[in-house]
């Protein structure tokens, strides 16, 4: 062989080497691996946003996902939420980022991004609570960097609470050491010079009663709770605090208004069933609508300047379920108000309810299931402290439930919360306590009394299972409000706005078209568990056609709506008026005015309109009406409602069928 053809194989060779080089890097190439990053890698503050980027996704589909998980070592399946890739604009391209705010919850984060195919989907074998197949894990293409939260930054879930003594304001919040803490406060921003210390409460996983509560899938680490009471605080003054130490970090700066001791106002804001809003899905439905609810609220507050007022919260407060980072969510959102003005809560089945809970009565076996998701009270009875020494012994190694009934005095009103999911029947200890409370109630000192409770005692949503509780409540409890003169009876667990007349055993303490006839000093009852919750039943049907969609109102029902909202309390010593603002527009849609002390009298200004949508037919006996009202001033309270017709295109007209 020559020279020659020695260098054309030599040649040959080489561009054969070089074309198979420039192959594999091709191949390499196009099928370069997915990356996932995200910013910042620390976290300032809990609620502060992320940007979560990804590129690299081969042939993108709208089943591939993001999944949320805390802390890092999570396996696949136990993320906290979960995000569709498409939602990010452009992810067509293989590429694209989503930016959501994380919630500390003593972990670190991590996000992994993953492929589920349509076989997949109808092949699922993990379902949500709504009966959603939970996407798969299968195929993991990317996972990012752990990332964390700044240290130093003092505690989280700060929240206040009346302790049932004027001079005095608890403070309640969440550090992930359980080291010493205290609460530093005074008159100015710049002389907080008294200090408080706090006790530490925690719980484990093994206090929970079953599953998701005290599972891998929905336990997380749940901090500990700091508890102190800020004392012998001057009335009707501004007090600014934080809370925290020198070791861990100081909070920012809040402030309360402390009531006076002769307060003679009471502002309130008041609704049930509020949830919390988060920017993924999870195992659970979660309350979108909470955030418009503490919107409005908020802009309420503001513009009360330095009035003191108390938010109330009767039962299903974070619908966490056994997901226990739910309880961070719901914390971190109602931060901003609650570390401002206090915040009362009642228990409801989806904080306590499960298999074995200890009063279980056979009429009861409908009512009672396990929508606690396993927490059995634990949470709800350690992240707030309300007065009282109400407790249930659980019957487990959980600790006792507490926050179960309670009552206390806020200027011109007293309050009464009591428990639906506990023994409230006569010669239990609950059952004592509220006779004995409402019994005892000064009247002259606050001539309202508002009574609160989760399942209502009356409602016209379709809902048989809860019949043999109502019909409990109003055997037992009823003849309790009556007796006493109780003003106002408030209610959660239907989402729904409902208020009815003066109710005493479904009978109206009312005018009727002949005129006056009977009215009695009968409590108002409100259904207000519109402030989140967004699952309904319809209202009841016709006994005669109960499969037709058509929800006839009963008289005893004066204004029901489907739309979302809260409601406030405006009292003075002469008149106590209560408010429906919906979120949609952040009016109020209903009002009722009730006139201490006495009987009720209706008034009626509504226009030709709303005569229609709220069955007022009272307008020819108006004259008759002011002359009873004006005669009967300290034996009855007068109530009367006012709309605006104009407001309400987009409104749930009374007898409007659409639910």
């Amino acid at each position: 062989m020559n020279t020659i053809t020695l260098a054309i194989l030599f040649l040959h060779l080489s561009l054969f080497l070089h074309s198979s080089s420039s192959s594999s890097s091709s191949s390499s190439s196009s099928s370069s691996p997915v990356s996932v990053s995200v910013t910042p890698k620390t976290i300032p503050k809990s609620g502060d946003h992320v940007t979560i980027r990804w590129s690299g996704v081969d042939s993108p589909s709208k089943l591939d996902w993001l999944g949320i998980y805390s802390p890092p070592t999570s396996s696949n399946d136990n993320f906290i939420g979960y995000i569709f890739l498409s939602a990010a604009p452009g992810w067509e391209s293989g590429s694209g980022s989503i930016s959501i705010p994380l919630v500390n919850l003593r972990s670190g984060y991590q996000f992994r991004i993953f492929r589920w195919t349509q076989s997949e989907v109808a092949n699922a074998t993990r379902f949500d609570n709504d009966n959603n197949p939970l996407p798969g894990t299968a195929h993991k293409l990317a996972e990012s960097e752990e990332i964390g939260f700044q240290p130093g930054r003092g505690p989280e879930h700060v929240h206040l609470a009346l302790t049932g003594r004027v001079d005095e304001m608890r403070v309640m919040f969440v550090t992930h050491d359980g080291k010493d803490n205290s609460v530093r406060f005074g008159l100015t921003r710049k002389k907080m010079d008294l200090v408080v210390g706090t006790r530490v409460l925690r719980y484990e996983k093994e206090d929970m009663c079953h599953a998701p509560a005290n599972d891998s899938v929905g336990w997380r680490d749940p901090g500990y709770i700091h508890d102190g009471v800020m004392a012998n605080l001057k009335g009707g003054k501004r007090y600014y605090y934080q809370v925290g130490s020198d070791s861990g970090g100081w909070s920012e700066s809040y402030s309360f208004v402390t009531p006076k001791a002769h307060l003679k106002e009471t502002i309130a804001f008041l609704f049930g069933d509020m949830g919390t809003a988060t920017p993924y899905t999870t195992f659970d439905r979660t309350q979108q609508e909470s955030s418009s609810t503490l919107k409005w609220i908020s802009r309420d507050i503001e513009a009360l300047g330095d009035k003191p007022a108390f938010i109330s919260h009767i039962g299903d407060i974070s619908y966490a379920r056994g997901y226990s980072w739910l309880w961070d969510n719901f914390f971190n959102q109602i931060e901003p108000l609650a570390s401002g003005v206090p915040y009362h809560v009642c228990i409801g089945n989806h904080e306590y309810d499960w298999p074995s809970q200890p009063w279980k009565p056979d009429w009861a076996s409908s009512v009672y299931g396990k929508d606690g998701g396993g927490e059995c009270g634990v949470p709800y009875s350690l992240r707030f402290n309300m007065p009282g020494n109400s407790s249930q012994l659980t019957g487990t190694r959980a600790p006792a439930t507490k926050n179960l009934y309670y009552s206390l005095d806020f200027g011109v009103i007293h309050f009464v919360y009591m428990s639906t999911e506990t023994n409230f029947l006569p010669g239990s200890d609950q059952y004592n306590f509220l006779k004995h409370d409402l019994e005892s109630v000064d009247r002259k000192k606050t001539p309202f009394v508002v009574f609160q409770g989760h399942r209502p005692m009356y409602s016209t949503c379709h809902r048989p299972k809860e019949v043999p509780l109502k019909e409990k409540l109003i055997e037992h409890i009823e003849p309790l409000l009556v007796k006493n003169k109780v003003s106002l009876v408030l209610w959660g667990h239907v989402h729904r706005y409902e208020r009815f007349c003066p109710l005493n055993n479904f009978t109206c303490g009312s005018l009727d078209k002949n005129g006056v006839d009977n009215w009695g000093a009968y409590p108002v009852h409100v259904v207000i568990g519109m402030a989140g919750q967004d699952w309904q039943p319809v209202w009841d049907p016709r006994e005669d056609h109960p499969n037709d969609p058509v929800f006839p109102q009963p008289e005893q029902s004066f204004f029901r709506a489907g739309q979302f909202g809260y409601t406030t309390i405006v009292a003075t010593e002469k008149k106590l008026t209560f408010s429906f603002v919906g979120n949609h527009d952040g009016e109020v849609h209903d009002m009722v005015e009730i006139m201490a002390p006495g009987q009720v009298l209706i008034d009626d200004e509504a226009s030709e309109e709303e005569e229609a949508t709220q069955s007022w037919y009272y307008v020819k006996n108006i004259c008759l009406l002011v002359f009873v009202a004006f005669f009967a001033y300290f034996l009855g309270f007068t109530s009367h409602f006012r709309r605006d017709a104009s407001l309400d295109k987009n409104w749930a007209r009374l007898k409007d069928e659409d639910v």
